[in-house]
């Protein structure tokens, strides 16, 4: 039998929050992406508005300059189920391109960073992470429409908008990116087909990549038996891999080598996003996006020190 998240209700209310990041101050900043906003919670669940962004906030991390850089996958369609249970059904009319930008927390002024790359647009960015020199990495899931489906990409990009790589395309819905303890290796999971990745690190901004029959350059860490889907992920201070996961709702803890995994069980299938926080980092902050909620956990290890 899996086990079960035991924690308390920090917030509710929000309006499908995603990409939790603690802030120095002990706030949790999240995005709520049907609303448009960002968000930060108080320790008490007091909820403040900070900016709005429009579009579909979805990642946050916080750079070496203190402002907070959002991934934003230009907008989704939402319904209201039985219950008051939000979840995405699809795009946004039009199916709107998304794209970086970076917000300050004390005024709430927005910057766009990037749109494109060589020309391109970003479609759905989803999920960041900073390394150590100040650069980060981010995710975009590509696109799903009513008759076809475009492939994702990895992309590194820099902090004061000069530049922006892709590093691995293609790859099928990428969703979660985070960074070893060591900053050697880059992971990413796959949302539909359950299956989280391993990427050596060569210099900033650049990976080793598996030949065929590796789908995507990676190396298999680890993938789900039955019917699931990852979302983001978080890494533990021990290298352990933390990914949020759908439908079976709860959170997969991956071995780094591939040799096992176990899941923790949550209260509901949309069990969206994880970061760690507190003192001493072993408080895993959970976010229940068709609920509206933010989980506090006690975690039996510390979680990894982000870069900023």
């Amino acid at each position: 039998m899996p086990l079960t998240l035991v924690g308390h209700e920090l917030t509710s209310g929000l309006r499908f929050p995603e990409g939790p990041a603690v802030l120095a101050d002990g706030r949790v900043l999240c995005v709520e992406m049907e609303a448009g906003d960002l968000t930060a919670v108080s320790p008490d669940g007091r909820k403040e508005v900070l900016a709005h962004v429009g579009g579909g906030p979805n990642g946050v991390a916080i750079g070496p300059d203190g402002l907070a850089y959002l991934c934003n996958n230009g907008g989704l369609t939402f319904k209201t189920f039985e219950g008051g249970y939000l979840r995405p059904v699809g795009g946004a009319p039009g199916h709107p391109d998304g794209w970086i930008e970076r917000v300050d927390l004390a005024t709430g002024r927005v910057e766009r960073l990037y749109d494109h790359c060589n020309g391109r647009p970003l479609r759905g960015p989803n999920d960041i992470v900073f390394d150590r020199h100040g650069g980060f990495w981010f995710t975009d899931l590509g696109g799903v429409h009513e008759r076809e489906i475009l492939r994702g990409s990895v992309y590194y990009a820099k902090a004061d908008g000069s530049m922006l790589r892709e590093v691995i395309f293609p790859i099928f819905m990428p969703n979660g990116v985070g960074l070893s303890p060591d900053g050697a290796t880059l992971y990413v999971s796959e949302t539909d087909t359950c299956r989280l990745w391993a990427y050596p690190i060569t210099g900033p901004g650049e990976v080793a990549l598996a030949p065929w029959p590796s789908p995507n350059g990676g190396r298999l860490v680890c993938g789900l038996p039955g019917y699931a889907r990852f979302d983001s992920l978080a890494v533990e201070e021990d290298g352990r891999i933390c990914v949020a996961t759908l439908v079976r709702g709860g959170i997969t803890v991956a071995a780094p080598d591939g040799s096992g995994y176990e899941f923790l069980s949550a209260p509901e299938p949309y069990c969206t996003n994880i970061c760690f926080g507190g003192e001493d980092m072993r408080t895993a902050y959970i976010t229940l996006s068709g609920s509206g909620k933010i989980l506090a956990v006690p975690w039996p290890r510390a979680g990894l020190r982000l870069a900023f």
